[in-house]
């Protein structure tokens, strides 16, 4: 691996065929320390998180994709939808708690009009100003058979008294809202073109797009797990005219179902190529399937080892992206400590209430406190920092000091002695 690690150090791009012989290889320990080194490179000893929220607006889908365990048809019995009322309700008890960020995505709604959603946006932007009056038309005009979101209960507090110090004024709430797909879908409801349906949602209160929907990018593969599906290309192409507008967003990759190696490098080779055309993807975010609840067969699902490779590759693969996020909703907090060894820079956010990975089969927590988010971060020997959806600082943690004041060295302790192990 030293011509890779040379390649790096350098600042020269690996080429697929590199990307391919580092998926390959077993020297897990000789990639953690290639993908550390661009890590570091990029953003020195910081690791980040958002606070924020997950909110569902349903569950029901047109689509039937083999690997979704989150969609339901509408006789099913645990299938869900909610007012703008109920979201700005939720909305409200989240901001109490100092979140920065609503995620909201859902299924392909079988019968919601386009204007439910710009209701939605526009009653949950109010809430920046201090006027979330809901629309009547929002509530009234659209019947809706309201059931309870399973697996929801009590909203747990997320700060706590380890929570990052310095903290600067409230900064404005930050709607994240739809994948690709769920604007397609949207834009076919409205009968306008996809860069009229953007415009219309930007100005309702849309701030930037999720990048959830990507899974994998090879044509054979879309259609083995998601048949029906927008393609790879469509996928590329909203974000490219949102980017294009000026928006931002995140983009993903499902790995470790019915893909092979080479399927996951053409993903990362199609996104580094959107990302040298815009630049408009603010950090990469690999999702590990999920089995236990879904009708994909896998035969080896993803382990530890695969999900630490994927995301150091990533990192080294991506090199116009600044940021990759461990997931620990997908891998456990435990796993993605360890991967911000192997590249990543980002544990993603506090995330109240998220059903999509959980109703597939995740044990992980339903939320982490601040607290917990800064304490993981610096066990793995990181400066912990609050971050907003564009990775932008908002309270820094520790200074650079680690636990009983001792600075930070530059090399990474965990790595190091995994490093010794080998």
């Amino acid at each position: 691996m030293r011509d890779l690690y040379d390649k790096v150090a350098a600042g020269e791009r690996i080429s697929e065929a590199d990307a391919l012989r580092l998926f390959e290889s077993k020297d897990l320990n000789a990639i953690g320390a290639i993908a550390d080194l661009a890590r570091q490179k990029k953003v020195g000893n910081r690791a980040s998180y958002i606070v924020n929220r997950y909110i569902n607006y349903s569950n029901y889908c047109i689509l039937s994709c083999q690997f979704c365990s989150f969609a339901r048809k509408k006789r099913d019995a645990d299938g869900f939808e909610l007012t703008t009322a109920q979201m700005v309700e939720k909305a409200r008890e989240a901001l109490k708690l100092g979140i920065t960020e609503l995620h909201i995505v859902g299924g392909l709604h079988p019968s919601l009009p386009f204007s439910y959603y710009t209701d939605m946006l526009k009653a949950l932007r109010g809430l920046n100003d201090g006027n979330a009056a809901v629309p009547a038309a929002s509530v009234d005009s659209v019947s809706l058979p309201v059931r309870k979101i399973p697996g929801t209960g009590t909203v747990p507090e997320l700060a706590g008294e380890d929570a990052c110090a310095t903290p600067r004024a409230a900064p404005r709430l930050h709607l994240k809202c739809f994948t690709a797909i769920e604007i397609l879908h949207l834009a076919w409801l409205a009968k306008k073109s996809v860069e009229e349906t953007l415009r219309e949602l930007k100005d309702a209160g849309l701030d930037s797009l999720t990048g959830g929907g990507a899974e994998i990018f090879r044509k054979e593969v879309r259609s083995a797990i998601a048949r029906g599906k927008e393609s790879a290309e469509e996928y590329l192409d909203v974000h490219r005219k949102w980017h294009q507008m000026g928006g931002r967003s995140t983009c993903t990759m499902l790995y470790g179902h019915v893909e092979s190696l080479a399927d996951r490098v053409d993903h990362l080779r199609q996104l580094r190529a959107l990302q040298d055309e815009t630049h408009g993807f603010v950090g990469f975010v690999p999702l590990a399937y999920q089995p236990q609840d879904n009708d994909i067969p896998v035969e080896h699902p993803p382990t530890g080892f695969d999900s630490l490779r994927t995301i150091a590759i990533s990192r080294i693969y991506l090199d116009n992206f600044d940021h990759i996020t461990a997931y620990w909703v997908g891998m456990g907090m435990k796993l993605a400590q360890v991967a911000l060894s192997y590249g990543a820079d980002d544990l993603h956010g506090t995330i109240i209430e998220e059903h999509i990975f959980h109703m597939a089969g995740a044990t992980s927590p339903q939320a982490q406190t601040q607290a917990e988010m800064v304490k993981a971060i610096r066990e793995a020997g990181r400066t912990p920092v609050q971050r907003d959806t564009f990775y932008e600082v908002l309270a820094d943690g520790d200074h650079g000091e680690a636990e009983g004041g001792e600075p930070l060295a530059g090399k990474s302790a965990l790595l190091e002695g995994n490093l010794a192990t080998g």
